[in-house]
């Protein structure tokens, strides 16, 4: 038995592998460490051959040199890179909230283990983080990843310059990392403001009082309090996180 192999099929899979290949080495969804290296290389593989069969990205593949090939496959692994910035920047919108509460409970003094990405973390930016990515498969989130990817494809095949790009996008989206990660938090941050200008009032009016001694307590209930209130309120916003990823795509490739 001969198996034919088509070059400009083959090529195309090299390139769709370069820009697929970082969502499934540095996102925080797929990215894990735990994940043998040859097992996540034999997806990434699978994932473009199939990408490749069913969008027909084969019949645009730059074949006229090998240097255009190289240069196609330097162009396809930055706009790899470039994708997985959103993924980034939407889950960082979790750890940024959470650093920024910590900060203001008084827990940034603490970092815990990051089981997944194997660092030191903020205790609840971790933990909102992970909470993330259990909503983000629970609302279909890689679902909307791969049809992402897939539409990346055919609205912007490979052999594409990166002139072609939106750069803007990237810097509008690296902003919506602080105003999603004040949005998660909110509810907590104004809590605390209040309380801390409650208990300057009364460090104010009462100086006898220890304001170190009862502050810092009050504020670890209150902070951990109203954080837990409005989890049930955090669905439409944690949608509207992820689908955030998918708009930004677009943007930067038009």
């Amino acid at each position: 038995m001969s198996v034919i192999a088509d070059p400009l099929w083959l090529s195309a899979v090299f390139l769709v592998t370069l820009r697929i290949g970082p969502l499934f080495v540095m996102a925080p969804v797929f990215g894990s460490s735990n994940i043998p290296v040859r097992l996540r290389i034999f997806l990434v593989l699978a994932f473009a051959a199939a990408l490749v069969s069913a969008t027909g990205t084969a019949s645009v593949a730059p074949l006229a040199s090998a240097g255009a090939l190289m240069a196609a496959a330097a162009s396809e692994l930055v706009i790899g890179v470039a994708l997985v910035f959103g993924v980034f920047a939407a889950f960082g919108a979790f750890l940024f909230g959470g650093r920024m509460l910590d900060i203001q409970i008084g827990f940034g003094v603490a970092n815990v283990f990051d089981p997944i990405t194997r660092s030191q973390g903020p205790l609840l930016g971790t933990a909102l983080n992970l909470l993330a990515v259990v909503v983000f498969f629970a609302l279909d989130g890689h679902h909307q990843l791969v049809r992402g990817v897939a539409d990346s494809l055919t609205r912007f095949p490979p052999g594409r310059t990166l002139t072609d790009l939106a750069p803007a996008a990237v810097v509008a989206q690296f902003g919506l990392v602080f105003a999603y990660g004040l949005m998660i938090v909110s509810p907590a941050v104004i809590a605390l403001l209040l309380l801390d200008v409650g208990m300057t009032i009364a460090a104010r009016t009462m100086p006898q009082m220890n304001l170190f001694v009862v502050a810092m307590p009050l504020k670890v209930v209150v902070g951990v309090l109203m954080l837990g209130l409005s989890m049930q309120y955090l669905a439409p916003a944690m949608r509207r996180i992820f689908d955030s990823i998918d708009l930004y795509w677009q943007r930067l490739l038009p």
